[in-house]
């Protein structure tokens, strides 16, 4: 039996000539969840992402053996 988690993210843009800047500010804080997760057991499975006005939300897929 497995175990499923997801964690969400907004991160919100700002004017800056970077097109990358929402990347490269929230990969940090990213490896950390994964990071954090994984100590626990889980194991990132899939991810996905989403923009809608000036927000990004990422979504971060777990999975763990019971």
């Amino acid at each position: 039996m497995m175990d499923y988690k997801v964690e969400a993210r907004t991160y919100y843009t700002k004017l800056t000539t970077n097109a990358n800047h929402i990347a490269e500010s929230s990969q940090e804080e990213v490896q950390e969840i994964i990071d954090g997760y994984a100590a626990d057991g889980w194991r990132l499975v899939s991810t996905d992402a989403t923009s809608f006005g000036l927000a990004v939300y990422v979504y971060l897929y777990f999975e763990r053996d019971r």
